[in-house]
Parts: C-alpha cells; structure tokens; sequence
C-alpha cells in the first residue's frame, strides 16, 4: 500500500489523504519534498487559501512570474522575475479582499520601501502603484482559471478594489464564481452602499450554490433619504437568498447595533426551507416574521445572541427539531429558557447558555427542566450559573456529555463548601466526558482536590492558570493515573516557572488556551 502511494498508484486516495492536511502548513511543505507527485498534489492545497496565513507576504512574488512584462512595468516591478513551476494563481480557492490588500501592502512596504508614500498609522495615503498591483492580481487570479469556493469581502474604508467591477473581468473566465459556497459580506459603510448594492444584485448570475451566507450589518445608522438606499440593499440580499439552489447556513450579525429590524430578510429564508439547516441571528429585535422558520424542517441549529426574546423561537420549536440552541444575553429569562428546553427535549445535543451580566436567577427551574426533558446533551457550556449541588448533580446525569465548559459563581459558598463540592463535582463527571473548560479561574484554588479525585478520561483540560507545586503534583498525578490527557489550555503557558513547566510537559502538552478551545 505504501509502495503504491508513493509511486502515484492511487491517486484518489493520496489527495483525500493530503486534503485532509490543509490547516497543517508544516505537514503539507513536507509532503511537498517527498517527490514530483506528491508535489503536484501538495501545491495546489497549499495554495488555495494563501492570504489566511498571519504575518506572511513573502508568497506575493511567486504570483509575478505570471504577469507580462508591460503589466511588471506597470506595477514598477523592474527587477527580473523567475519563471516558477506552478501557476499559483488558479490554485486560488478562498479570497478575502481585505487581507488580499493587507498583504500586498505589507510586502510592499518591506520589500519595496521606495514605492510607499504612506506610513503604518496613515494607509489612506496609498501608493498608486500598490493600487495598480492589487488590481492586477486580481485580474490574473481571474484569467489563470481559479474558481473561488469561499469569498469574504466588506464595503468599508478605502479599499482599493471595487468589487462590483470584478463582474467586467469575469469574460475571461465566468466560471470564477461558478462554485463559490461561502459568502461573507463585512461591515457596510455609508460611503460604500451603492458599491454593496451593485455587487449582490450582480453576483447571483454567476453564483447559485452559496449555501454559507453570513452578513455583518451596517458601520452606520440610516438617517432620512438613506432608507431608499437601505430598502435596495436588503431586496439585493433577498435576491441573493432567493437564487440560491441549497442555502443550509445564514447568519446575521448587527454588532454596532444599526440594523434592529430584519426588514423581511428572514422572510425570505423561507424558500430555503428544504435546505436550511442552521440560523445565527445577532443583535436584532425579533419579529413574527420568524414563524416562517417553522416550515424549515432541517432547521438542527439555531444560535440567538444578544437581546433575545424567546417567544418566536418557542413557537418554531414546535416544528423543528433543534439540536443545537446558543442563547446569549444580557440576562437570561430563565422561566421562557426552561421552555425551550421543554420544547427541544430529547432532539438537544449540543446547549450553549450565557448570561453575560448577572448571574441567571431561578436556576432550580432550569436545572429541572435539563434533568426532566434533555437526556441527550453531550456538549454543555454555561457561563455566570450558581455552583450549586442541584448543578453537579444535573451534570452527573448527563450520562452522555463529552464537552463541558463551565463558569460559576462562588462568591456566597464557604470554604469548606467549596471544597466539598469541588470533591464531588469530580467524582460525579460522566466517564463519557473528554473535554473540560474551567474558565474564569472560578475553580483555581481547589484544582488539586478536582484532580485527585476526577475519574473522567479527558484528554482536554482548560484552566485560567496553574502556577503551584500542589496543583502541579496533582495535574501529574491524574496523568499518571488516567494515561487520557494530551493537552493543558492556560491563559499563557509561558509565563509558567521554568522547572514547573518542564515538570508538567514531561506528561501533558501546554498550549495557550485558545489553541483547544472547543465552541458549540
């Protein structure tokens, strides 16, 4: 099998093999060196999403040996160019525009000081010739034959591509959007508008398979006349919607909180309603528009973040069968939150409930309705909740839960409490359990007596932090013990004591927290 994989036999099977690597740089750079096939089939991965990659510009370059000469003279790129292997450019498949500019900029401004008349604190001095660059990317990344698959692109500052005019270039190759699946629209600036408008109304003619659609609102309230403008944004957004053969995710975010009504975009997920499998809906007031999600019948997440009212929600859950709910608020109702769970019952796997100011009130009703109606979470996340022996309790009979992140308030129990139910929280983790999120620290100071006696077989632990002798002889002791842990997320592993931290990564990999951090 091995022999075959290396002399190029199975095809197939090695790019679904390398496919699989393509968050992993270092892997696929190596495969890259092993011979001329694994090569051919390592370069295209690397490339299809090169502008995702922090702090680099050094791959710029390699799109030049593309470029004729009058265009290189355009661009004030004198120097001579090497021919290289590949076309880069026609690998593309994901493009941000904005990061696209970034980093043209920033090789610019390193490797290329004497073409920038700008400074780092004033980008809006641009170079023409930066604009005369990013332009003529674009357009090869165009004419090479790339088909983007996802496109992230906002109307705001002063960006030097217009996107409305990419569609003039689109003669050369029109199937440029043929197979674009995800559609990010960023923040919409005043100035920008009409550029936004001409963009969605023009897209769906090459673009009919988008089936992630996330929209971020506005960077402005509309004032007067501007609702004309605001009326022809949101029917080009409708139409986006309505195009589109398969939408199964739809997102809106309003997070300067310009756009509190959906003014019918909701609506209009309706003639989804055989596709569309999850909705995120952020900062918005909610309307009855939302009973059109009842005919959704694959509708399995829903995410409700920030100003949430639960009655439309509670009335689609009589029709769909939710198995993943994110509600995050100021304040949690906890009376309309024990409904819902009523309402998802046994279909809820994966819950996600944040309290953002105060502690959720009332937590007894909402521990029972868990205990009554929801047997099948395997993936919990509550924050600002009373640690209470109603909780453990609860979490102890959750006997199919395997992702836990919690934050409780312990400001009222005494020491000696905390100590007993720290013990007994441990002891009554489901043996399913192999992630745990202690965020916030709320647990720190008995971590030694969580891990003493914690029986779960996790493989992922999360602390704020663990800077002891005692909480590192007990973090050892449980790897010993359990032989399960991989890895240690804290809030910065490097500013561990050296010898602690020797001590502990003789048995546990410590990352920053971040790095393993698992979300609903």
């Amino acid at each position: 099998m091995a022999s075959k994989l290396l002399m190029g036999d199975m095809p197939e099977l090695m790019e679904k093999i390398l496919n699989n690597l393509n968050n992993e740089i270092d892997s696929l750079y190596s495969c890259a060196l092993v011979n001329r096939y694994w090569c051919k089939i390592a370069i295209p991965i690397l490339w299809q999403d090169p502008f995702s990659f922090d702090e680099s510009y050094s791959f710029i370059p390699k799109y030049f040996s593309s470029l004729s000469e009058d265009t290189l003279k355009e661009c004030g790129l004198t120097e001579k160019i090497s021919k290289t292997l590949f076309v880069y450019a026609k690998f593309l498949k994901v493009l941000d525009l904005d990061r696209f500019e970034l980093m043209v900029k920033r090789w610019n401004r390193i490797e290329h000081f004497k073409y920038i008349e700008y400074i780092e604190q004033d980008d809006w001095k641009q170079s023409p010739l930066i604009n005369i660059i990013v332009n003529s990317l674009l357009k090869l990344f165009i004419e090479s034959g790339a088909t983007i698959h996802k496109l992230v692109v906002s109307f705001h500052g002063p960006n030097m591509i217009m996107p409305e005019k990419i569609f003039s270039l689109l003669g050369q190759n029109e199937s440029f959007f043929s197979r674009l699946q995800h559609l990010s629209l960023g923040e919409i600036s005043r100035v920008k508008i009409e550029s936004a408008i001409s963009f969605l109304r023009a897209l769906p003619k090459y673009a009919t398979k988008i089936s992630v659609l996330d929209f971020n609102g506005f960077e402005f309230k509309f004032m007067g006349s501007e609702y004309d403008q605001l009326q022809q944004l949101i029917h080009a957004l409708i139409y986006i919607i309505k195009s589109q053969k398969q939408l199964r995710i739809f997102s809106i975010t309003n997070e300067k909180g310009t756009l509190t009504k959906l003014y019918a975009i909701i609506s209009a997920l309706e003639s989804q309603k055989n596709s569309l499998q999850e909705i995120t809906v952020e900062n918005c007031d909610y309307s009855e528009e939302f009973e059109v999600l009842k005919n959704c019948k694959n509708l399995e997440t829903l995410r409700l973040r920030t100003h949430c009212d639960y009655k439309i929600p509670i009335k689609m859950l009589d029709y769909n069968k939710i198995n993943t709910l994110e509600i995050v608020d100021y304040t949690i109702e906890t009376r309309k939150m024990a409904l819902v769970l009523e309402k998802t019952g046994i279909s809820l796997q994966r819950l996600k409930v944040v309290s953002r100011w105060e502690q959720i009130q009332e937590v007894s009703l909402l521990l029972n309705a868990f205990k009554t109606f929801c047997p099948n979470i395997t993936y919990l996340y509550i924050i600002n909740i009373e640690f209470s022996t109603q909780l453990i309790e609860v979490i102890g009979n959750l006997q199919k839960l395997q992702f836990l992140t919690l934050m409780c308030d312990v400001d009222d129990v005494q020491e000696e409490e905390m100590k007993i139910r720290a013990m007994q929280f441990a002891k009554i983790l489901p043996l399913t359990l192999q992630y745990l999120d202690l965020i916030d620290g709320w647990l720190e100071t008995y971590i030694d007596i969580f891990l003493n006696h914690c029986n779960s077989p996790l493989r992922k632990l999360i602390f704020e932090k663990l800077d002891n002798e005692k909480n590192t002889k007990a973090l050892i002791e449980f790897c010993v013990r359990k032989k399960t842990l991989n890895y240690v997320g804290l809030n910065d592993p490097s500013m561990l004591n050296n010898n602690i931290r020797k001590e502990m990564e003789a048995y546990v990999v410590l990352v920053p927290y971040e790095d393993i951090t698992i979300d609903c």
